[in-house]
């Protein structure tokens, strides 16, 4: 499947568009391969672009006070990744968005973006819907972390999205469920007992 065709049918899970307005989308697309570890956003750069994984996995995180990387998000093929705020307020980002693995992605550019939402109605329901699924999904990870144990959350996460947990190196997964690397290690070491 062609990078376009996937972005397509993920719109039409949740609208329509004609052959115009796809034709108009696909002209503001810009298509990239990035190597795993390359960087797309570093922290203090405005960002400017949504990203749309085709293949691969992305990641989204910051540097804590005390060194250690918090992951607040990944994106594998059919998710967007951006940091909203900052492409939004077109304000330097406190984040960071790098290939976990060799990525392809469709790129959106700000200044695209907003085009296109003049233009085509339809993508501006598309992104709502986008946004409300980020919305929901955050309030959900941020409920497991406040009321469920860390193994609890591990064993919902690894039931709920098995492939990720062979994609994504274990510390990351770690950093994202609210753990350390060593915890994970032990949580994996029972679960194979």
């Amino acid at each position: 499947m062609n990078p376009h065709e996937l972005l397509f049918n993920h719109i039409k899970r949740f609208t329509t568009l004609s052959p115009d307005q796809e034709q108009l989308l696909v002209s503001k697309l810009k298509y990239r391969k990035v190597n795993r570890k390359d960087f797309l956003l570093k922290e203090y750069e405005v960002c400017s672009c949504y990203y749309f994984v085709t293949k691969g996995c992305l990641r989204f995180y910051r540097n804590t006070e005390n060194g250690f990387e918090q992951v607040l998000q990944f994106a594998i093929p059919g998710w967007w990744l951006s940091d909203f705020q900052s492409f939004e307020t077109q304000k330097p980002s406190e984040y960071f968005i790098q290939a976990v693995q060799n990525t392809e992605m469709l790129i959106l550019h700000q200044s695209d973006y907003q085009e296109l939402f003049s233009e085509v109605p339809e993508l501006n329901t598309y992104f709502r819907l986008m946004m409300q699924k980020a919305y929901t999904a955050s309030l959900k990870k941020m409920e497991l972390i406040l009321c469920e144990s860390a193994e609890e959350r591990y064993l919902q996460f690894i039931n709920s999205f098995p492939d990720f947990v062979q994609i994504v190196p274990q510390y990351m997964l770690a950093s994202f469920l609210g753990f350390t690397p060593q915890f994970m290690s032990m949580l994996r070491a029972k679960k194979e007992l």
